[in-house]
């Protein structure tokens, strides 16, 4: 159980990953959607993203050579204890986290999923947007 808390502490001690952690808020994203909106390299980002998922705080859904993101289902924060409360309500609050998620919902960055096989949430089958 400490294990678990420490590796989840140290996820979430970081505000690019705690901007990340918002951004999925507003449903699963792309790697490519979140370098766009992040302004990082797809390198930097994807360290990120496997820390998180490793903490637990996201899961991922790997299509062919693509990966999207999503926060698990259920608690809108996957926390320990008193730290979920004090981090969502945080994440809901900070300025630079919520102006990520609305970039993150613009019709420009979710065109970009056309660099993936076909969002998360389209049936089976559905051809990828150009």
């Amino acid at each position: 159980m400490l294990q678990e808390v420490e590796r989840t502490l140290k996820a979430a001690g970081d505000a690019t990953r705690l901007r990340i952690l918002r951004m999925l808020e507003g449903g699963p994203l792309c790697v490519c959607q979140v370098v766009e909106v992040l302004g990082l390299s797809q390198s930097t980002v994807s360290k990120h993203l496997v820390l998180l998922k490793n903490a637990g705080l996201i899961e991922d859904e790997k299509r062919g050579k693509w990966v999207f993101y999503r926060r698990p289902a259920g608690e809108a924060v996957n926390f320990p204890g008193a730290l979920s409360g004090l981090l969502s309500d945080f994440l809901r609050s900070e300025r630079r986290a919520a102006e990520d998620l609305r970039l993150s919902r613009q019709p420009r960055v979710k065109k970009l999923a056309a660099c993936c096989p076909r969002p998360p949430d389209a049936p089976r089958g559905a051809a990828r947007a150009r």
